[in-house]
């Protein structure tokens, strides 16, 4: 799914009370669709959570993620994890 879309979709579920976080490796196209939480990383396409095999790396991120999903509180903040590729 593309990052424009899951932004999309995310604020279709917030808006029936379902908590979202989206990853995006472009900040500016969570800006844009307005994600309701966003958390940026400037990884390669096709590897939103790192490289394949780096559970280090991918346990990382997804702790970025749970921590976003509880730290934001206004609507379109976006969220820079600052984790290395």
């Amino acid at each position: 799914m593309c990052q424009q879309t899951a932004g999309l979709v995310a604020r279709v579920l917030e808006e029936h009370g379902i908590a979202t976080v989206t990853l995006s490796a472009m900040r500016d196209v969570a800006e844009a669709v307005l994600a309701p939480r966003a958390v940026f990383l400037p990884f390669p396409f096709g590897s939103p959570m790192g490289r394949p095999k780096d559970t280090a790396k991918q346990t990382a991120v997804l702790r970025a993620v749970l921590a976003a999903l509880e730290e934001i509180q206004v609507p379109g903040t976006i969220i820079e994890a600052r984790i290395p590729y």
